[in-house]
């Protein structure tokens, strides 16, 4: 029995060490354990199941923003960063147009078929700040910080970084550092308010070409900071984009780069991959570009490190592209940095192009919505079968079992108790619907135990459970 404890002694145990002085990180020891089906690492036994992306909705009032300022010639791929600051109750959006470059605006698809120029003699990138209220509707303000043709009046926050990843370090006590940005040279720096930003910090010791979107985030698994950049392989006939990492203890001194990601050849080139910690597991929002059909899309990857990666349905958009020419992200889409996670949706931003990666195109910012936990989850993969899940054992204090799944007409997800031993202990009521957090009723009480889960479902789809208050 004790080696059924080790899961969650781990789990709480490395969360405190070295820490001793430190309130605990929600996202270590939270209110509420869950687990989501798409981490194997919590099964123990899978019949008759496969992996499912979830169904993302793109929003109705997409693009939310575009290329309406003299100073957004491009958008590119805008490569944006996009929080919703608890702090001020605001939706922050940092995003990098090139600020001095052709400009695609109001061309014909005829017109756009003619070769790209990337060759503007002063082609510069900057990073740009946009805000809102709601998320949906968003406004450009004037900082009055940037020159631009002879004048500040603009949302220009800093001009000439490339494929900067801007984040909010919650866990960061100097107030001078709060802010934290990477990008391309490659280069840290560190700001109170997200706008103001101190000198730029080289890194050294790390050779990568870092053209891409650049990402850096708090691993709190790892107790460190994680840069997700890209370098190159070169082979005899042509250089295939690599997906690295780099980690530093204080954002300023960083290990010397790993390539954690590579694709399978010209057509599947991994790219740019913003990454955030949920549930116990780091997500990816994996750029993979097409060498055939010059388009970029966005799938879903997964880790337990940060080091060792997992692609989920290669080859399967998580956001689809459009299908129609011309349309808002017919071309490329890349995923903005770190969802934001609301009681009833996930809210996945991206930058969308029109046209393809290396032509004429106009760039966006859109918006793809998700249910609760379902970047993917567990489905029946043969209808004319039953489907069983049954987890590893998990110890448990008499906390609340709750479970989020989709339900189709005619199915159901049903849940019974077991000990280590597979005995049974309680069995749940019966699940005929679509569900959030919804918490099991089951046909006896179970006081502290090692116990395992079992699911039995039907045309439905299981996407993660919890123990604990919602």
């Amino acid at each position: 029995m004790k080696n059924k404890l080790i899961y969650f002694l781990l789990f709480f145990l490395f969360s405190c060490q070295n820490n001793k002085n430190e309130f605990f990180s929600k996202e270590i020891i939270p209110d509420q354990i869950r687990f989501l089906m798409l981490d194997d690492r919590n099964i123990e036994e899978s019949i008759n199941t496969k992996l499912v992306l979830g169904n993302v909705i793109k929003h109705p009032e997409n693009p939310l923003f575009v290329e309406d300022m003299p100073w957004e010639k491009r958008f590119d791929n805008l490569y944006g960063n996009i929080i919703f600051d608890e702090d001020d109750s605001l939706y922050k959006c940092w995003y990098s147009p090139f600020i001095v470059d052709y400009s695609a605006q109001g061309m014909t698809l005829e017109q756009r078929q003619k070769p790209y120029d990337d060759n503007h003699p002063n082609r510069e990138m900057g990073i740009c700040y946009a805000y809102s209220k709601d998320g949906i509707h968003w406004e450009k303000p004037n900082l009055g910080l940037v020159e631009y043709n002879g004048n500040k009046n603009n949302n220009i926050v800093w001009r000439g970084p490339h494929g900067a990843g801007i984040f909010k370090d919650k866990y960061e006590k100097d107030p001078n550092k709060k802010y934290k940005i990477l990008y391309q040279g490659i280069f840290t720096s560190f700001s109170k308010d997200g706008i103001n930003w101190e000198s730029p910090i080289p890194i050294k010791g790390v050779d990568v070409a870092g053209d891409t979107h650049n990402n850096a985030f708090w691993a709190p698994t790892l107790k460190k900071y994680v840069g997700i950049t890209r370098t190159w392989r070169k082979d005899p006939d042509r250089w295939y984009r690599q997906v690295a990492r780099i980690e530093s203890s204080d954002f300023i001194n960083w290990t010397k780069e790993q390539v954690v990601f590579e694709g399978n050849g010209i057509t599947d080139q991994t790219y740019a991959m913003p990454v955030f910690y949920h549930a116990g597991v780091y997500l990816g929002l994996l750029a993979v570009y097409n060498g055939e059909t010059d388009k970029t899309t966005t799938e879903l990857t997964w880790s337990p490190d940060t080091k060792v990666w997992n692609r989920i349905s290669p080859g399967k958009p998580l956001i689809p592209n459009s299908e129609k020419v011309l349309d808002h992200d017919y071309g490329c889409i890349y995923a903005c940095t770190v969802p934001i996670f609301l009681k009833d949706e996930i809210r996945l931003y991206y930058g969308g192009s029109d046209y393809l990666h290396f032509g004429w195109r106009n760039g966006s910012l859109s918006l793809a919505t998700l249910r609760p936990d379902g970047f993917a989850g567990l489905s029946q993969d043969n209808n004319q079968r039953k489907s069983q899940i049954k987890t590893k054992s998990i110890l448990i204090d008499n906390k609340e079992l709750r479970i989020s799944g989709d339900v189709n007409e005619g199915g159901y997800i049903k849940v019974t108790i077991l000990d280590d031993d597979n005995t049974v202990l309680a069995v749940s009521q019966i699940i005929n619907k679509n569900v959030t957090d919804e918490p099991l009723v089951f046909n006896k009480s179970i006081k502290k135990e090692n116990i395992k889960l079992q699911f039995d479902f039907s045309k439905s789809t299981i996407f993660s459970y919890s123990f604990g208050k919602n």
